[in-house]
């Protein structure tokens, strides 16, 4: 936008593919949630048919996890892209937007079709999204909130007005299925979100990140890197599934998500009062009660999916917020909080911008 003078009247430009911006400044240009999807595959894998593949059992698994199911991607050829296209494809139909008029989609992903090209590139090109820039972003479950704040970044310059920020992991085919430690906790889904240009105050209002590269060593996958490229004795030791050491990182996960919720709430001067709902990486039933615990919030303004389809990583919190929409109303402040490996956490606020079942 150029601000020019006419007989001492300002006079407001609009570029072609920027937002118009309001002459009245104090109307702060936000990132709005205008719209999500989510796609789970139809295989369930449930806890009695691990009980055929791994010394465990159904009361073990949901006592400890909160688990009893979980969504399972078979198909040959078949990758995170076909997770994430069904989610954005949703979207685009709900809106009747021409895939034309995306100009980003970020993915939010550790296990991408490919090394490259970026598993959002790929889904860019499934939707016809022939105009939209796309990448990656790798920070394991706290991806999506990641992803989430860059895409509102985008819309808040001003340079972009639609941006479609993607969670989707196909864990499946990184998990040793004869690991009972990792193997009862991990499903595939996808989901998405759809971010606008908002001068009313909803949208993305505050997120706080934080990582410590320290955590690498209590959950990673071993091999397949740079550092430790694959090999057929790499490949022998079982070193490209997920490594994790589950007490350590759930030690980390519960003071990490639920001081980093508490934290965003005093920044905002906001109490559980104040939230309507909790979205929450669905990881462990127990790490969620500790959050919701530390914000004063009660059972009945959490999300909660795990049940259904595990931890699917990035997919979580868009696939919450596809399962909730219904529930929505607008203004509803919401937080959103994540814990992932890597370490990676975080907790993002954001005002929610219309009434889900309109």
């Amino acid at each position: 936008m150029i601000l020019l003078k006419h007989n001492n009247a300002p006079v407001y430009l609009q570029f072609p593919n920027r937002p118009y911006l309001r002459p009245d400044m104090s109307q702060k240009l936000t990132a709005a949630i205008t719209a999500v999807g989510g796609f789970v595959p139809d295989h369930v894998l449930s806890n009695f048919d691990l009980e055929q593949m791994v010394d465990t059992n159904d009361e073990w698994i949901r006592s400890r996890t909160g688990i009893e199911e979980r969504r399972i991607l078979k198909g040959e050829g078949k990758g995170t892209s076909d997770l994430g296209t069904p989610a954005v494809q949703q979207i685009l139909t709900k809106k009747g937007i021409d895939p034309s008029e995306i100009e980003c989609i970020i993915c939010a992903t550790v296990t991408p079709d490919m090394v490259f090209p970026a598993t959002a590139n790929i889904i860019a090109d499934k939707v016809g999204a022939v105009n939209a820039f796309s990448f990656d972003i790798g920070a394991a479950c706290s991806g999506f909130l990641y992803a989430l704040t860059q895409g509102a970044a985008f819309i808040e310059s001003g340079r972009y007005k639609k941006v479609i920020v993607v969670g989707a992991d196909k864990m499946s085919s990184i998990i040793d299925y004869t690991d009972r430690a990792t193997c009862i906790i991990f499903g595939d889904g996808g989901g998405a979100v759809l971010l606008e240009p908002n001068y009313d105050g909803y949208g993305v209002l505050d997120s706080i990140l934080r990582s410590d590269g320290q955590g690498r060593h209590f959950l990673h996958m071993k091999a397949g890197g740079s550092m430790k490229p694959a090999s057929i004795e790499t490949v022998m030791a079982k070193e490209h599934f997920v490594y994790q050491e589950g007490q350590a990182v759930f030690k980390f996960a519960v003071k990490g998500m639920a001081d980093v919720s508490a934290e965003l709430l005093e920044r905002n001067n906001l109490t559980g009062d104040d939230i309507a709902w909790l979205v929450p990486h669905q990881a462990n039933l127990r790490i969620i009660d500790a959050t919701a615990n530390r914000m004063g919030l009660p059972k009945e303004k959490v999300m909660i999916n795990i049940q259904k389809y595990g931890n699917t990583t990035a997919g979580t919190l868009p696939l919450c917020l596809k399962d909730w929409e219904s529930q929505l109303k607008k203004g509803d402040n919401i937080v959103l909080a994540a814990f992932g490996g890597g370490f990676t956490w975080g907790a993002t606020l954001v005002k929610w911008a219309y009434d889900g079942n309109s």
